[in-house]
């Protein structure tokens, strides 16, 4: 029996910040699967949260 991951695929230029639509540099996934991105400002604004609802930061 074989086992397979799904992974994201890693930000790109084209990826843009769900806040402003600046650069992404960070996706946030949440409990639920559904992703967020950030540009660098918007993921510290909302870092506390974020780990409040126990999502799953990467940069």
């Amino acid at each position: 029996m074989t086992t397979t991951t799904l992974t994201r695929p890693e930000l790109t230029a084209a990826d843009r910040c769900d806040r402003c639509g600046a650069a992404a540099k960070v996706r946030a996934i949440l409990p639920t699967g559904g992703e967020l991105l950030f540009c660098g400002h918007h993921a510290r604004e909302h870092e506390s949260k974020l780990r409040e609802l126990a999502a799953e930061i990467q940069s």
